[in-house]
């Protein structure tokens, strides 16, 4: 396999590269093949598709209708 150096990342993206990794318990490294697998391998997503999807999920998900009045409610009970 070959080696890869990648110099001067962001201290914020290498932070959230860290963290990641520990939230899916690989190393910085495994991650950071994770995450450049996902990004190169994907290409573009059909958006007929996607749409097709989101309807479909949204088909099984209740239908809850909420006003601006529902919503000051709740925050004045503290909900976030």
């Amino acid at each position: 396999m070959a080696t890869l150096t990648i110099k001067n990342i962001p201290e914020r993206l290498r932070r959230r590269l860290k963290e990641s990794a520990a939230e899916h318990r690989r190393s910085i490294n495994g991650e950071a093949i994770s995450c450049l697998e996902k990004a190169l391998a994907g290409g573009r997503v059909d958006p007929q598709e996607f749409l097709a999807q989101a309807r479909a999920l949204r088909q099984r998900l209740p239908r809850i209708f909420l006003t601006d009045r529902d919503l000051r409610a709740a925050r004045r009970e503290g909900r976030p």
